[in-house]
């Protein structure tokens, strides 16, 4: 690609990439519906109706930060990137539909909080998502994308983060069987799978 010409075709990936993103950041709130009270109600019935949405608020502000987090990696990755390759459309795709399905199994789990299948079933499509991520990386930061400036050290440890999502995923899978109702936690061990990866990947 001649200096200072705009790759069109990567340029539409990432603005497409970045609008499925927004929507389903977005319809996670759409999925929680303010309480309607009787005209006339105390003070105290609207706090209790507001508290009884904890379930769904928990699940909209975790999937948010799991969503945003996909985008900031998706973002991070693209960044590195000089030129479009057709090897990223299908696996991109696959990934916008792992995160487009994620307002749908928040809201499962949300309705349903401390069931086993709600709570795996959201630790899975994360898994799948992650596990996508992980694919979509190592093509955007790989030979065929990659700009040829960018320093090798950069590549890794963008690499490195995103195999953190998919080991903190995998967590949460197996904790989601044995403890349902503390299957999100395993999410927490994330940034510490990062740091511990990013830390190889900066030594190496």
């Amino acid at each position: 690609m001649a200096a200072g010409k705009t790759d069109h075709a990567l340029e539409r990936l990432v603005f497409f990439s970045d609008a499925v993103f927004a929507i389903a950041i977005t319809l996670l709130i759409i999925e929680i519906h303010a309480p309607h009270l009787p005209e006339g109600s105390p003070d105290r019935a609207y706090w209790i109706a507001l508290a009884n949405l904890w379930p769904s608020l928990l699940g909209y502000f975790v999937s948010f930060a799991v969503i945003g987090l996909f985008w900031m990696g998706h973002h991070r990755a693209f960044a590195l990137a000089g030129r479009y390759s057709p090897k990223i459309l299908g696996w991109n795709m696959a990934l916008l539909g792992a995160i487009a399905f994620m307002p749908f199994v928040t809201a499962f789990l949300a309705s349903n909080m401390f069931a086993r299948t709600p709570a795996v079933l959201y630790c899975l499509a994360m898994l799948a998502a992650a596990l996508l991520n992980l694919k979509v990386v190592r093509v955007a930061t790989g030979p065929d994308m990659v700009d040829p400036k960018v320093p090798a050290g950069a590549v890794a440890y963008v690499r490195a983060r995103s195999l953190s999502v998919v080991l903190g995923s995998a967590s949460a899978v197996a904790l989601g069987f044995v403890l349902p109702q503390m299957a999100q936690a395993g999410l927490i061990t994330i940034p510490i799978w990062r740091r511990v990866l990013t830390r190889r990947a900066r030594a190496a």
